[in-house]
Formats: structure tokens, sequence, C-alpha cells
């Protein structure tokens, strides 16, 4: 006779990134609305029991699968942003890694912030992370092209916006990741470079 099949013991840990595993894949095929407790238990060959141990709910388990997104874009992120040699390569390697994991990723990121209730509930966690973020770029921005801080902080917003575009065209394959990459790059090393050659714009009479 065959013995029955017993369920593999994981790890905490282990279990809850299976679980979150599964889940993008549902979200993936059907939209956030396609995800349920009882279907992702059954997909993850789990008990629904067990999925409530780790997530109080369906929004928290949607949330905690965008927040390892984002969480995962911010660490290797910054382990870039270390390692970069000058203003080109920090804009060279975040934007390069922001845009390939929008190749990769940007689909179970737009289909999860479809839900408007959990892009607000993001909005909201992440506000602070993306603060200390925009303020890193503007400091680099600052140390590298000498502008004053009205016009670093300007600039970055604008560029921000800049980048965010890109990240669509890459999303719906109108440019791949490398090619958006050094575009991004050339528009902001000879923009910036524009500003810091002219007079300060913020210091220009209103």
């Amino acid at each position: 006779m065959t013995p029955p099949t017993k369920r593999t013991r994981l790890e905490p840990a282990a279990r809850r990134a299976q679980i979150l595993d599964r889940a993008a894949e549902l979200v993936l095929a059907e939209g956030a609305g396609g995800v349920a407790m009882e279907r992702v238990a059954l997909a993850a060959g789990v008990s629904k029991g067990l999925i409530y141990n780790y997530f109080p709910d369906r929004m928290a388990l949607l949330a905690a699968l965008l927040g390892r997104e984002q969480r995962d874009l911010n660490e290797r992120g910054m382990a870039q942003a270390l390692a970069a040699a000058d203003f080109p390569d920090l804009i060279r390697r975040t934007t390069g890694l922001y845009l390939q994991q929008t190749k990769e990723r940007g689909a179970l990121i737009a289909a999860l912030l479809a839900d408007p209730v959990l892009e607000r509930r993001m909005e909201e966690e992440g506000r602070a992370e993306r603060e200390a973020t925009f303020r890193f770029f503007v400091r680099a921005t600052r140390r590298a092209y000498g502008l004053s801080l009205p016009t670093a902080i300007a600039a970055v917003d604008l560029l921000w916006a800049v980048t965010n575009q890109a990240g669509r065209q890459v999303g719906q394959g109108l440019l791949e990741p490398k090619t958006a990459t050094e575009m991004c790059v050339r528009l902001f090393v000879g923009g910036l470079s524009e500003l810091a050659r002219g007079p300060d714009p913020s210091a220009a009479p209103t």
C-alpha cells in the first residue's frame, strides 16, 4: 500500500514565503480580487487555519505580498546606491534595478495596486521610507552639482517623474530596461549639469 502523503514541515519564515508565493501566482492569474484565503491554502497545500496563523485576513496577506516586493526593491536599491562610484553610476545602478524589477514584477505590483484600499494602505505605510529615499537623492544631487536646496528638491522631484514614466514604458514593452536606464542617465546628468552651469533658477524673481 502507498503510504499517505505527509505535508512538508517548513520553518515559519519559509512557510510564510511559500504562502506569499502562491498568493502571487493567484494575483497574476486572476487579479487581487481573485485571491481568497481558501484558494491560497489550497494552492499552498496547507489548511485554511494555518493561513490565518500568518495573516489575519485577506487584506493583510495582500499587503504583506506588496510589502515584500517593495522591501526587496528598497534593500537592493540601497545596496546598489552604496556601491556607486559617482553620481552617474548611482543613477545607472538604482534606475536600472527599478526598471528591471518593473519588467519582471511590474504586472504583480500593478495588479495589487489596482485595489484602492491596498493602494491607500501601502501609500501610508511607505511614506516615511519614500521620503528618506528622496532626501538621499537630494543630498547626492547637491554634492555632485552644488545646487541650492530648493533647486535640488525641485530637480529630483522632476527627475523622479521621468523615472516613473520610464517604468511605464518598460512595463508596456515600449522600452527595454537597459535602454530606458541609459536614457534616464543622460537626461539626469545633462539636465543637472546645465542647472549647475547657469544661474540658480530658485533665485530668479517670480
